[in-house]
């Protein structure tokens, strides 16, 4: 891969993964190249977002328009108790510099819906989808789809999560399985629901890796398969599906 030379302080911070036959330095050179945007700096966006850090992602942009609650620390990792009313987006990126000062953060107080979402993810290679309600994920599943560009779906509630990676034009979409949004009595009673704290780690882990996989293009991608996690029986359950031929959103005739 074309590109300048690890530096010296980089083969040493990067080098247990550098040693890795899947990586080498070519491999660290793409993660430095990349750009990864996190939707959400909570439970999910946490672990994916310090992960993504470490591993060498070159640019990371963190999008959530929320500050820090103190009832958000019991699961958000990224945050602690003095980053409390501080904007999530800032807190996070405080630890990210902390982890990896060689790290590009791109910071978006705000929540993204249909009137800046394409101008925000269009720049970057891999999304992460670690919103917390309906509609930001189907919006986040559409727009992705338009625009090209792939991203991993996570969710969690209560003592369960689920996760799944999107690949445009080549894989099913969320919408495949999950056409349209719950209703909103549904969506509500969600949105109250409580959540064991360690469970976004182990979710959100496996989104970092999914995108960390992409950018390398090694192993086999949680695509057409949705998997989920049961931690009360620390049981994983995967559950294959092909693309919808009737979806409203992958199903359109691409673009002439």
């Amino acid at each position: 891969m074309a590109g300048r030379s690890l530096t010296k302080e980089e083969l040493e911070r990067y080098s247990r993964q550098i040693m890795l036959k899947e990586v080498g330095e070519e491999g660290q050179q793409k993660l430095l190249n990349s750009s990864v945007l996190v939707i959400g700096a909570g439970g999910l966006g946490s672990p994916v977002l310090l992960y993504l850090a470490a591993a060498g992602i070159g640019t990371i942009g963190i999008a959530d328009g929320d500050v820090v609650n103190i009832s958000n620390l019991q699961r958000q990792i990224i945050h602690f108790s003095d980053d409390v009313n501080k904007k999530k987006v800032l807190s996070a990126e405080d630890k990210i510099r902390q982890l990896n000062p060689n790290t590009v953060v791109k910071c978006y107080p705000e929540y993204l819906d249909s009137s800046n979402i394409r101008d925000i993810i269009s720049t970057y290679d891999f999304v992460i989808d670690a919103t917390d309600n309906f509609k930001a994920k189907f919006l986040i599943n559409d727009v992705c789809i338009e625009l090209g560009i792939p991203f991993s779906h996570g969710g969690i509630l209560e003592t369960k999560g689920q996760t799944m990676t999107v690949i445009p034009d080549k894989s099913p979409c969320y919408r495949c399985i999950f056409p349209h949004p719950p209703s909103d009595n549904i969506a509500k009673a969600c949105s109250f629901g409580g959540v064991m704290g360690v469970l976004p780690g182990v979710i959100g882990t496996i989104q970092a890796t999914e995108a960390i996989k992409f950018i390398l293009n090694i192993g086999k991608l949680l695509t057409g398969r949705l998997l989920t996690y049961d931690l009360m029986d620390m049981r994983f359950r995967e559950i294959t599906f092909g693309k919808n031929p009737q979806c409203p959103v992958c199903a359109r005739s691409p673009k002439s």
